[in-house]
């Protein structure tokens, strides 16, 4: 791995919705670049385009203009199979609220992207396997959603996210429905699979203990980048890149219960 190598460059992203005095801009020409290995955290209050932007890099929503590259691919010009592959193979998405099948095992939650690229179960076995040690989820394999804790749950859904062995993880809100022991476990596995498995992860989140975890935050208000913090991961540690993290969270405004 290069950590100097961009994976993913945001060129110029817009995103409008409505027309005359309904006009809303959700992203205004916003420019970033994302590095091989890179865990990068997205910030900012409720409506500042944070998850606009997480959905428009999944294409769930087509930017009004600018880009998103892949690997110095444009995806605006994917179709088709290609479109396909690339919602399925190149990205992975972490929901929120786990978005897992209740009439699926956690194994075959986590095997269902495969699945739909035509990999039998037994071929994926291995891969399972590895995602559901990795995340400490090996013994609810066979359990059924309803049967699971929220953590457990959300592991499920992470192991999902990583099956296919995505070129970047996009993960919205990931701790947003779990308590603080389990939002503690969820990031630490995350983090792991970032250093040990060089995951690249892209990660919206308004929790500042979440945030710390990650190598770099972007701050972003009214659809435009604030500000940006860097941590380095040899000189400081989390603590203090929380306290950094919350001291910038109150410059957005109304301190930090109000970041969203």
């Amino acid at each position: 791995m290069n950590t100097t190598d961009r994976i993913l460059e945001i060129e110029s992203l817009t995103k409008i919705y409505g027309k005359g005095s309904t006009k809303t801009e959700a992203l205004k020409g916003i420019s970033f670049e994302v590095l091989e290995g890179e865990f990068l955290g997205i910030m900012g209050a409720s409506g500042s385009g944070k998850t606009t932007l997480l959905n428009c890099i999944a294409t769930m929503i087509k930017p009004s203009s600018g880009k998103v590259v892949l690997r110095g691919q444009d995806i605006s010009g994917f179709r088709g199979a290609k479109l396909a592959n690339y919602r399925g193979k190149e990205i992975g998405y972490l929901f929120q609220e786990f978005e897992l099948l209740d009439n699926l095992t956690a194994e075959e939650n986590i095997s269902l992207p495969m699945a739909l690229h035509g990999v039998t179960a037994k071929a994926a076995k291995a891969d399972i396997l590895k995602w559901a040690s990795m995340l400490d989820i090996a013994d609810v394999l066979d359990k059924f959603p309803a049967q699971m804790s929220g953590g457990q749950k959300q592991r499920v859904a992470a192991a999902r996210a990583l099956i296919s062995n995505p070129e970047v993880v996009l993960a919205d809100e990931p701790t947003g429905s779990l308590d603080s022991k389990n939002s503690k476990i969820l990031m630490e596995k995350l983090a792991e699979v970032n250093r040990k498995q060089h995951k690249t992860i892209l990660m919206v989140t308004h929790d500042a203990n979440a945030a710390s975890y990650c190598s770099r935050i972007l701050f972003i208000q009214d659809g435009s980048v604030f500000h940006e913090l860097r941590r380095s991961l040899e000189k400081e540690n989390r603590a203090a890149f929380y306290e950094r993290i919350v001291a910038v969270m109150a410059q957005l405004g109304g301190g930090s219960a109000n970041v969203l």
